[in-house]
């Protein structure tokens, strides 16, 4: 049992030092936000970070307007990426935000009876909004890549070019040949 204890310690305490080393990269939107609030509360950044992950989640099991809260972090972060996306040079951060784009798209249009889904899935906004932030990860196999390679891309193919008439599947293949 005490074996268990200290590997699941090991493993929250490398989770720790892989958040604190995330948040303080000062490549990314969100360090100056908190170095500051480190300075003026006198807490870790990571435990902020926590405490605000904590906050959020309770407000969107229990909070009034958590639909808001969830569109929020499901939009503001992938805009302000896809932003600098579009004014960046490589191809490879644009290509990973359309696909984050196309995914929560069809999860809104999925989403369009939202009385409905709210009330027959217990903790909705919450689950919803796990399922955005698992789409936005910044990794390479992150929950919109999945879905779009996996669903969406295959029935995408075999649906016709506008122009051609020809399914995009036929198009590459004859494009190659």
């Amino acid at each position: 049992m005490a074996a268990q204890a200290t590997q699941v310690q090991r493993f929250f305490n490398g989770y720790k030092q892989d958040m604190n080393r995330t948040l303080r990269d000062a490549s990314k939107p969100w360090t100056k936000a908190f170095d500051s609030l480190e300075e003026k509360t006198g807490m870790d950044r990571v435990n902020i970070f926590v405490g605000s992950v904590l906050f959020c989640a309770f407000y969107l099991v229990f909070g009034w307007c958590a639909q808001l809260l969830c569109n929020i972090i499901g939009v503001l972060y992938p805009s302000y990426i896809s932003i600098h996306g579009i004014e960046s040079s490589t191809k490879q951060d644009d290509i990973r935000w359309l696909i984050y784009w196309v995914t929560f798209g069809i999860f809104t249009v999925i989403e369009f009876y939202p009385n409905l889904l709210t009330s027959m899935i217990p903790f909705y906004w919450l689950l919803k909004c796990t399922f955005l932030i698992w789409c936005m990860l910044p990794t390479e196999r992150n929950g919109s890549t999945i879905i779009y390679h996996k669903l969406v891309r295959p029935y995408l193919l075999k649906l016709p070019n506008p122009s051609t008439g020809c399914p995009l599947e036929c198009q590459r293949t004859t494009s190659m040949d």
